[in-house]
Order: structure tokens, then C-alpha cells, then sequence
């Protein structure tokens, strides 16, 4: 008998009625996917994530009403939507609400002129609580806007809890660095690099790869 692929359920938020629906009829003819539900601005979004409870959220930042943002901010809060991850998309590569998105909570983003192939593996990745997407576009974009970020956010209170090992894992990761790229970088093997990984998430109770990303930046590692 053959083994049924578990689906991912996703949530489809944008305010353009082109892109959302786009993005429903690509998931709908894809195998492992399931359109959990759809929303138009950042309010129902949020209702919809409480109602449906999806695995991934795609979410549009600027949107009337509620922003993207506040919508992730709202979602990545409720208990009950601790399982659920969200991947912000934008339009432009250098949007200054990128790294905001991230540090309310967001598990990543994708430009929305991405391919599909790498949207939809990008959606199995954050529901596997895999690394930050887009580690190019990510480095971009942190780059420019953490300087604004850590003049007003506080370092990680339990960053001092990390080995010397694991901050230098914590900055590569920062980079946009993959635990293989690590372990090359670092002359380990990947299952260490894994492990380095997952215990400095652990010890700053990082949601995910996003978030540490953040922690790092805020924290002044990198």
C-alpha cells in the first residue's frame, strides 16, 4: 500500500485579489499542499490563523487595516497557534519592514516574484522548522536595517549562557549560512553543526533559525 504524503495546510493572506488567488490555485495543483483558508487584510488573517490553524502562513505586509506585522505579531502570540509559522512576502528586496517582520516572529520571507518551485519548497521547509529563507536577500536586508533595530532593542538576556562554539554558530547562521556551509566553515562534521544549532535555540528558546537570526543582531554577535 503506498505510504500518503502528509499535507501542509496553508493560510493565504495578501490584499491583491491576483496574488492571493495565484497562490491558491498553485498550492491546489500541488501535491502535499492544502489551502486551509485565504484573507485579504491583516484583522481576518488572524481570525482565519485562529480558526483553521495552518501549519504555514504566507503573509503580505502592507495590507489596509491591520498590517502584515501586526497580523504576525497577533498569530506568532496565541498559544494555540504555537505550531504555525509564517513567511512573510514582499515585493521589494530592500523593504525596511523585512527585518521587523522577523523580529515580531516571522520564520522567514520570500520576494514575491520568487519561482514557484522554490515558494513551495520554501513553505516545506518553514513547516519543518528549517532555516531562514532567501539567505542571500536576507543578509541584504539585515545588513542594512539592524543598526536602526539594535540601537533601540536590549542583547538577549540569556545570550551569555552560550559556549564560545555556539556564538560562532549563532553569527554564521546570522550570515545566512546553512548547517552544512557551517560545519564547512568551521571544519565540523553536519551533524555537529545541527547540534550547535539546536542547542543555542534551545538555551535562547529561539522559535526558530528566524528568530536566533535576530537574537544575533540584536544582540551585537554579528
Amino acid at each position: 500500500m503506498e505510504r500518503k504524503i502528509p499535507e501542509i495546510s496553508v493560510l493565504v493572506v495578501d490584499d491583491q485579489d491576483l496574488v492571493r488567488l495565484g497562490l491558491i490555485a498553485l498550492l491546489d495543483n500541488e501535491d502535499g499542499f492544502r489551502v486551509a483558508g485565504q484573507a485579504a487584510d491583516g484583522l481576518a488573517a488572524v481570525e482565519e490563523a485562529a480558526r483553521t490553524r495552518p501549519d504555514v502562513v504566507l503573509m503580505d505586509i502592507r495590507m489596509p487595516g491591520i498590517d502584515g506585522l501586526e497580523a504576525t505579531s497577533r498569530i506568532v502570540a496565541r498559544p494555540d497557534l504555537a505550531d504555525t509559522r509564517v513567511i512573510v512576502l514582499t515585493t521589494f528586496e530592500r523593504d525596511e519592514f523585512v527585518f521587523e517582520a522577523l523580529r515580531r516572529g516571522a520564520s522567514g520571507f520570500l520576494l514575491k516574484d520568487t519561482p514557484p518551485t522554490r515558494l513551495l519548497e520554501a513553505i516545506r521547509t518553514v513547516s519543518d522548522g528549517g532555516a531562514l529563507l532567501a539567505p542571500s536577500v536576507t543578509r541584504t536586508l539585515i545588513r542594512e536595517f539592524t543598526e536602526v533595530s539594535r540601537r533601540t532593542v536590549a542583547p538577549h538576556p540569556q545570550f551569555d549562557l552560550l559556549t564560545e562554539r555556539e556564538r560562532e554558530v549563532v553569527a554564521l547562521v546570522a550570515q545566512g549560512m546553512t548547517n552544512h556551509e557551517i560545519a564547512e566553515e568551521l571544519v565540523l562534521s553536519p551533524a555537529t553543526s545541527r547540534t550547535h544549532v539546536s542547542r543555542a535555540m534551545t538555551k535562547l528558546e529561539a522559535r526558530d533559525r528566524a528568530q536566533l537570526v535576530v537574537f544575533a543582531y540584536q544582540s551585537g554577535l554579528v
